[in-house]
Parts: structure tokens; sequence; C-alpha cells
């Protein structure tokens, strides 16, 4: 079991990254609440890890804080949840927007969520009720994530493919990012992502 990574990162392709441990280099999939707040590229960076095995492949998901590894751990316990799904609720909700929905019995904001139907947002408020509260203080902003340098980048495409990933459909992740480039014009992939995001996240 590989719990944790310690390197440099190399690349970052949302919401892959590539942390390079002594000339391995470690493909990692991280929510987007990870990603935003990465050291720029080349820099050192540590991530909490965790190895999920299928029959079919083994993925290793990377977080910044041990308390988000724990959730992601906790979210993929749910019934009909896989690594999957908890990535993507991972990155469109932090631990204590998580912890408010479940407390509020939030539907409406877990199924905005790609592949979070209405029963498993609701199977998801019974058993995570007693598990979030205590351990997640108030929501914040997320970060920007640091630019690294290098030449300029399509940034609506690259912000659409990160939202695909995350199981958008291709539509929908078009027109969350045409919203928060209006809202933001000229931001970086990042930023669009962040905006695009939040726009989906509960008030």
């Amino acid at each position: 079991m590989i719990g944790r990574l310690s390197g440099s990162l190399a690349v970052v392709q949302p919401p892959q990254l590539l942390v390079d441990v002594q000339g391995v280099g470690y493909e990692v999939l991280a929510p987007m609440t990870t990603i935003f707040e990465l050291p720029p590229v080349g820099q050192p960076v540590v991530l909490h890890t965790h190895l999920a095995v299928s029959e079919t492949a083994q993925q290793l998901y990377g977080f910044i804080r041990e308390a988000d590894r724990s959730l992601f751990r906790t979210l993929i316990k749910v019934s009909g949840v896989g690594p999957k799904m908890a990535l993507a609720i991972l990155s469109g909700l932090d631990g204590a927007a998580l912890a408010r929905c479940v407390s509020e019995d939030n539907v409406a904001a877990l199924v905005k969520v790609p592949g979070v139907g209405r029963k498993t947002a609701e199977r998801l408020i019974i058993e995570l009720r007693d598990k979030l509260a205590p351990q997640f203080g108030d929501s914040n902003d997320i970060p920007l994530m640091a630019a690294s340098a290098g030449p300029q980048v399509d940034h609506a495409g690259e912000a659409e493919s990160a939202l695909a990933a995350l199981g958008y459909k291709p539509t929908e992740a078009s027109k969350m990012v045409a919203r928060a480039a209006k809202e933001q014009p000229g931001a970086d992939s990042a930023t669009l992502i962040r905006l695009a995001l939040k726009s989906m996240a509960p008030a």
C-alpha cells in the first residue's frame, strides 16, 4: 500500500498529476480542492495517497491534507459511491461544505455532482450524518492553483477537459466554463475551474 508520496511535482493536467519520486513518476488523480493548493510545477510536494485496486486497474488518489484522504475513504465506503464519484464530490465540495449539505439534508446540492442521483444523495446524507461534523471547520474559498511557467495554453479547453474528466457532460462543462469566463474574462484554467465548480456548490 502506498500511503504517501514525497517528491517533485512534474505535471499538472487536472485531475491528473505526475509526481517524480527519485526518478520514478507516479500518476495520481486528485480532487480540485487539492489541485488548487499545489505548489508550482517543479517544486517539492507531499501527497497523502490512497491506492484503489479494481479488476481492471490500480489507481493512486492523492490529497494535500490527511483529513481529505480520510474523507475520501469515508465516501467510498458508502454504497454506490466509487473512487471516481468520490473524486467528483471532493472537487465540488470541500469537507466543510459537504458536512453542511449533510447536516441540512441538502439533496439538491449533492445531485449537482456528476453521477450522483437522488437515491445516492439521500444515502450519503444518511450514512455521513454522524461522521463529518466535528472534523471540518468553516468552508473557505479555495485558493488558486499556482501558475507554472510555460507557453500560453487554451485555458477554456483545459478547464472543460478537467470538468469532463470529473464526470460532467461535455456540453455542461462547456456552459460552466463559458459562465466562468464571462464572470472573469482572461482567467487562467485553474481560475475557470474554480469558478465553474463554485457555481455548482451550495450557497
